[in-house]
């Protein structure tokens, strides 16, 4: 979260300026419409993913029952049945995740990619300052629910366990299940993680960041006659390049040789 909160709010510290939200009267501009509907569109996806997640209850006692006599065919698969349906509902949660990072990073390039500081933008593009509150929002709840939800895993580590052993025992292939091996991977990778949504857009902030340190390093890898003018207009014309609070990495990246 820190990291989120830092991009946008970089030059508040340091000029000890206040801004005033008003979220309920809020409404896109023209030029802010495009950005703000695709975003939109997201949220509202959000609000149904919380709902299916509030609901997950689990294969817990199919499970238990299938562990415990593993010899009767029948409750191997009345377990693989409930767990099934689950894992689609958890491939859908980490789907999303992914769609909610893109829509965080359409409205980082608006925020943090102006002319104007990022506090100023904020104020000045309210209505996507209230969908990146929303967005917040969400992770926080998503995370909270996850949390409370232990199921989650333990379906998912079946699921992984079962098709390793049908792999084993060629019972079936991967082109008949709703999640391949690498699939696999990445979502254990995420619900393994005690918050995954909010590491999911603290990792999208960090590469945000990442990709504007990595503009400045291929200008400077270029021949000095040809992008000096350039590297000269980010060193003169950047509000706050030397500011306390701006990364002493990109201030001596663009300091002159």
């Amino acid at each position: 979260m820190g990291n989120l909160i830092r991009v946008l709010t970089r030059d508040l510290d340091s000029s000890g300026c206040n801004f005033f939200l008003d979220f309920e009267h809020a409404q896109p501009s023209e030029a802010e419409r495009a950005t703000f509907e695709k975003v939109k569109q997201v949220l509202e996806e959000g609000q149904e993913i919380l709902e299916e997640l509030q609901m997950y209850k689990g294969a817990g006692e199919e499970i238990r029952q299938a562990i415990q006599r593993p010899t009767v065919e029948r409750l191997q698969q009345r377990a693989w049945a409930a767990v099934l349906p689950l894992v689609t509902k958890l491939h859908t949660f980490y789907d999303f995740s992914q769609k909610l990072e893109s829509a965080l990073c359409l409205l980082l390039d608006v925020f943090a990619c102006a002319e104007a500081p990022p506090t100023q933008q904020l104020e000045q593009k309210q209505a996507l300052a209230q969908q990146f509150a929303h967005i917040l929002h969400f992770t926080l709840r998503f995370d909270e629910l996850k949390m409370t939800t232990p199921a989650i895993q333990n379906d998912f580590s079946y699921y992984r366990r079962t098709i390793s052993r049908m792999k084993i025992n060629k019972l079936t292939g991967e082109s008949q299940n709703e999640v391949d091996n690498e699939l696999a991977n990445r979502m254990s990778l995420f619900y393994a993680c005690s918050t995954p949504m909010l590491k999911t857009l603290s990792d999208a902030t960090d590469r945000f960041v990442s990709e504007i340190k990595g503009c400045i390093r291929l200008l400077k890898e270029q021949s000095p006659n040809s992008v000096e003018g350039l590297l000269n207009a980010l060193r003169y014309t950047t509000k706050h390049l030397n500011d306390e609070t701006t990364p002493k990495q990109i201030k001596n990246m663009l300091q002159p040789n």
